[in-house]
């Protein structure tokens, strides 16, 4: 009864969501911090009878807001049901194996190899650097590809590539091939590659209101690049799809963008609580990569991956652990609140 495409198919799998007891959630990079405080005047507000009609297809005041932001032509903006949809709509659009296959790091969101068994996409991940930092030369070193994606910061690592490191890149790959820039966590300590728009045709910046804006529970994500890209992103929404943000989602969503001044001081709270984190980490003999996230990625000499994430679970502490060879010595920890951390730190004191 199953397509022989969903018998091969192997899904995504996200950060665990127990039911069981209350748990210090550190593990699906939530923002641990409401989102703007405008939103609630805008809930206690709203009519009912708007819910009877479909919401705005187009995002089109979304996308204004969201271009003001950045700097940009509306129709330089595409928005979607979160970042996951906006990234397997580029997939779609953007990514044709007879070009040669598409390539991603190596270690890096995994999501990518799902989205490129889904749609038949031959993929090939490239290593990382021993230090694992994205290497973008070894991209330029791998002959005819079909595009490329990666995040910046990377994800599960949180290293940070430089906006020249990604122009050199640019410079040298082929300009008639589509590069995905996946910056979910950039807003934490990176500079964006929107300035780039201008002088390449060929990128795409991918973005999410779930991380630094506190939106994940309303599930908007959008793109940025030129009309062409765009263009493509909406013509394959609209054979999926017409309407897949909701009203309250994109009337939420223009609030927050809007609210700067919110924004940057819950990031900048998020940044001090990610470098205590770190510092006291490694004070006690922990190895931490350097972070430009939400999250820290990080393990302790002779213990595995596996058991940092059970023993922590125990005392009811969750992070994220990858049952990946290569990087399953180490855990994925979301930063928290000061609270969360003061908690998260004792634990880690008494068990390891």
């Amino acid at each position: 009864m199953l397509s022989s495409r969903l018998n091969n198919l192997v899904p995504y799998v996200p950060g665990e969501q127990p039911q069981d007891k209350k748990y210090i959630k550190l593990n699906t990079n939530e923002n641990p911090y409401p989102p703007s405080p405008l939103i609630d005047r805008f809930l206690k507000e709203i009519s009912r009878d708007r819910l009877r009609l479909y919401p705005d297809p187009n995002f089109v005041s979304l996308r204004e807001k969201i271009a003001e932001r950045h700097g940009l032509d509306p129709s330089q903006i595409f928005v979607g049901n979160g970042s996951d949809e906006v990234l397997a709509f580029a997939f779609y659009a953007f990514f044709d194996t007879m070009n040669g296959p598409l390539l991603f790091p190596e270690f890096t969101y995994s999501f990518y190899p799902v989205y490129g068994d889904l749609f038949g996409i031959r993929y090939k991940k490239v290593p990382l650097t021993p230090d694992f930092n994205i290497d973008l030369s070894l991209m330029l070193q791998n002959g005819p590809s079909s595009g490329v994606i990666f995040p910046n910061p990377n994800a599960p690592t949180g290293i940070l590539l430089s906006i020249e490191q990604i122009k050199g890149f640019l410079n040298g790959y082929r300009k008639d091939r589509v590069v995905v820039i996946d910056e979910a966590y950039i807003d934490f300590g990176g500079e964006s590659a929107v300035s780039l728009i201008r002088d390449h045709e060929n990128i795409l910046i991918v973005r999410t209101l779930s991380k630094s804006l506190s939106l994940a529970g309303i599930r908007i994500g959008f793109a940025m690049g030129n009309e062409t890209l765009i263009q493509g992103l909406f013509r394959v929404k609209d054979s999926f799809n017409s309407y897949p943000a909701n009203t309250l989602s994109q009337e939420i969503a223009k609030i927050a963008v809007s609210d700067e001044p919110y924004f940057r001081q819950v990031v900048e709270k998020i940044i001090l609580t990610r470098d205590r984190l770190s510092t006291e980490l490694k004070q006690v003999g922990w190895e931490v990569l350097p972070s430009s996230a939400n999250f820290v990625f990080t393990r302790k000499k002779g213990v595995h991956g596996k058991e940092i994430y059970l023993r922590l679970k125990e005392r009811g502490i969750l992070v994220r652990h990858f049952n990946i060879p290569g990087i399953d010595e180490f855990v994925r920890i979301t930063v928290g609140t000061e609270e969360d951390t003061t908690t998260l730190l004792k634990e880690i004191d008494a068990c390891f």
